[in-house]
């Protein structure tokens, strides 16, 4: 496997989208979409304070977090990455837009980038998501991205894993 932390933060770039690492000008932009062990940023200074130790995370291995930015605003839209480490092979898939953002494909196009580099890139063996009962855009996303839901979890979460990886 290949797993961060890399000599140079990968960014991922199609004709839309950019991610890449998050710079501290941006987080301004995502206060209201910084999170840090479930707990939300109330203002600039928590979401620094966030991102700073996402980044401790990235440098010891633990996870990968790009920023999604637009390619003709640069403006930074949401977030994606690998969290809660590698162990065996897996990584946990998540990620955030920023609502006035919703509806317009940048998920979708975004998670598809962070899965090929997690398959092609990090070799990872299984990709998977969690995400709330509740929550039906992701679940919908995660269905269009042919996530199939493989168990029930505490706090009425749901767990699904990327049936891209799987050998016939």
């Amino acid at each position: 496997m290949n797993l961060p932390p890399y000599q140079i933060f990968p960014s991922l770039i199609t004709n839309r989208l950019t991610l890449k690492q998050i710079e501290t000008k941006d987080i301004k932009d995502i206060v209201e979409i910084s999170y840090y062990d479930a707990v939300q940023a109330v203002d600039v200074q928590q979401a620094e304070q966030m991102q700073h130790k996402i980044n401790e995370d990235y440098l010891n291995g633990n996870s990968i977090h790009w920023g999604i930015f637009d390619n003709i605003t640069n403006k930074i839209v949401g977030t994606c990455g690998y969290y809660r480490g590698f162990t065996a092979g897996a990584g946990e898939l998540g990620c955030v837009l920023v609502p006035q953002y919703y509806g317009n494909g940048y998920m979708t196009a975004a998670m598809m980038l962070a899965m090929d580099y997690g398959k092609h890139s990090m070799k990872l063996h299984r990709i998977y998501a969690v995400t709330s009962k509740s929550n039906q855009k992701a679940i919908g996303l995660l269905e269009r991205l042919n996530f199939s839901n493989t168990a029930e979890l505490e706090y009425d979460d749901l767990e699904y894993e990327w049936e891209g990886l799987k050998t016939i």
